[in-house]
């Protein structure tokens, strides 16, 4: 949505109130035997010389909200960043700073998983050190971890706090409010590190300083249901990261994003999408779409949501003619080129 401002970061993670771990387990044993004792914290700091150089900052540019945002990338290649979808969503352009070496690169985007909240990203440049990926499948409830990002969206030196696993396999509604599209998140482990604004798409690691997931959480716009600090497992990242590498899978989109121009929400009783917004240089404006109209049909297929428009649109390509159906007509557009995500 175009603003007349410029805002700190709307694709990275609010402030998450750190939870305490509580109801520790005795162990079975007689009664003079000593409680278990929980592993120790881990040191966030010593950390940080391990994991630094393989994590990135990410800046975007919001052309069309007039916004700029900040998030982190974990390095699975020289020359190949994973981050969260909503780090890179709606960027006009996006610069990426390495922590090993310091260098600056411009970035485009190889693809984007929204119903995961994954995207891989090709850097103008190269020799970047990977990260140590570990095994989530591994993970247990009560283990230290560590998280760590781009914090506040400061840059340089990552942040890094310390904390457990709380739970896995946990659930989580998301929401944009650009896009009006919802997703569920699920499978995510939860923590208690004090996960910070620009940590998006941040590593979390284990005692060993192995990836085990990477940071997702509520941001401006991108809303989750429950307030604390999650993380994707990182056996679920890298398989899509795969995915998009390899040439998509039915929820992978490759390569540029169709653009019609428009920001909508759900019409009352699953009608369709109503046009809140229409983006005065787009091809929905110049087709003569206008706030208020519902669409309710893509070539076609029914459009019951915001959700479901999304999820049509990136089964298109820029250049493609799409026949939109609204309430009281259909028309012929044209998409764009637009941004990711």
């Amino acid at each position: 949505m175009s603003e007349s401002h410029r805002r700190r970061p709307r694709r990275s993670l609010w402030l998450l109130s750190p939870m305490a771990v509580a109801g520790l387990a005795l162990a079975t044993a007689p009664a003079q035997a000593s409680p278990v004792t929980p592993p120790a914290p881990r040191d966030a700091l010593a950390a940080v010389g391990q994991v630094g150089p393989t994590i990135v900052d990410i800046d975007a540019q919001l052309g069309y909200q007039s916004a700029v945002g900040s998030g982190t990338g974990i390095v699975i290649g020289p020359s190949t960043v994973l981050t969260n979808n909503h780090v890179i969503a709606g960027a006009t352009s996006l610069t990426v700073r390495s922590i090993g070496n310091g260098q600056t690169f411009p970035a485009t985007v190889i693809g984007f998983d929204r119903s995961h909240d994954i995207a891989v990203l090709q850097l103008g440049g190269g020799g970047l050190q990977p990260a140590n990926i570990g095994n989530s499948d591994t993970v247990t409830v009560g283990e230290p971890i560590v998280s760590l990002g781009n914090a506040g969206g400061a840059g340089g030196a990552p942040s890094a706090v310390d904390g457990r696993v709380l739970a896995l396999n946990q659930t989580v509604s998301a929401s944009d409010s650009l896009t009006g599209s919802a997703e569920t998140l699920d499978r995510l482990i939860q923590v208690d590190a004090a996960i910070r604004p620009g940590d998006s798409g941040g590593p979390t690691v284990n005692a060993a300083n192995q990836v085990i997931g990477m940071n997702t959480a509520a941001s401006d716009n991108y809303h989750l249901g429950r307030g604390q600090g999650f993380a994707i497992p990182i056996n679920e990242a890298m398989a899509i990261a795969g995915q998009i590498q390899g040439g998509g899978s039915p929820t992978v989109h490759i390569g540029p994003t169709a653009f019609l121009g428009v920001g909508v929400n759900d019409a009352p009783g699953g009608a369709g999408a109503v046009v809140k917004q229409v983006i005065p240089t787009g091809p929905a404006a110049g087709a003569g779409l206008a706030p208020g109209d519902v669409i309710t049909s893509i070539n076609g297929q029914p459009v019951n949501s915001a959700t479901a428009l999304t999820n049509i649109l990136d089964q298109h390509h820029p250049g493609e003619n799409i026949t939109v159906g609204l309430q009281n007509r259909t028309t012929n557009v044209t998409l764009a080129t637009g941004p990711p995500g």
